[in-house]
């Protein structure tokens, strides 16, 4: 029954990882389809995912071009109705940029970029991208970032750990300054999540990291995919 689960992976230009995204999405038993940033609608897709990358080169703002191609109109309405929207990194920065994730996404405190395998804490399974695993569960997948310090008010941030909105946390050391070592976060409905590090670099056995709770599997990202398949079927 997943097989009719059809998963939109978006490209901007300057897109690095939609081809890994889509292949996690087929990994997890859906069919992945290509959405283009000009694309005027989302051709039927149950889900979205905005992969990483420097979408439009990064200009003004990571993420600020993007926010306003003609795809992330039909994105905005369809996160509006409960559409499970997913954004790695850059992906994260656009979401953030459109205001369908609270805080923002700036330069690393240490002023460089970042590259390493990361581990995470799972703060919340409750959302469509990761009711695969369980509250706390620690997890490792590649992390690679120039601009991933999130920031929010202290109002906001207080708002975010009061109503459960923070999904991933860094473990083992803040790799890029984020405020309370906040690694992604979701809206209040839980269909929307956005995070910095790359759960479609860790689907593969043998390929991604290995995992703080048994053998060099590297599929610890796979989750994320597999609970939005989970959630699209049994909705």
């Amino acid at each position: 029954m997943s097989t009719l689960v059809r998963i939109g992976v978006i490209t901007f230009p300057g897109t690095l990882d939609d081809i890994d995204a889509a292949r996690a999405v087929r990994l997890a038993g859906a069919e992945p389809v290509r959405l283009w940033h000009k694309d005027a609608d989302l051709h039927g897709v149950d889900a979205v995912v905005i992969p990483g990358g420097f979408s439009y080169g990064d200009y003004l703002r990571c993420g600020a071009i993007a926010r306003f191609a003609p795809v992330m109109g039909e994105v905005l309405a369809a996160a509006g109705r409960g559409m499970p929207v997913l954004g790695i990194c850059n992906g994260f920065q656009v979401l953030a940029e459109a205001h369908l994730l609270p805080g923002a996404l700036i330069r690393n405190d240490h002023q460089r970029f970042v590259c390493t395998e990361q581990r995470l804490r799972v703060e919340s399974c409750d959302t469509a991208w990761t009711s695969h695993y369980d509250d706390g569960q620690e997890i490792v997948v590649p992390m690679k970032n120039g601009e991933g310090n999130f920031i929010a008010s202290s109002d906001e941030l207080d708002r975010l750990e009061g109503e459960g909105l923070v999904v991933f946390r860094y473990l083992g050391g803040n790799p890029n300054g984020s405020a309370r070592d906040i690694a992604g976060v979701r809206n209040e409905r839980g269909n929307v999540v956005g995070l910095m590090p790359h759960p479609e670099h860790a689907v593969e056995p043998g390929f991604g990291p290995a995992s703080p709770a048994g053998p060099r599997t590297g599929t610890d990202g796979l989750g994320v995919f597999c609970s939005a398949v989970r959630s699209l079927v049994t909705a």
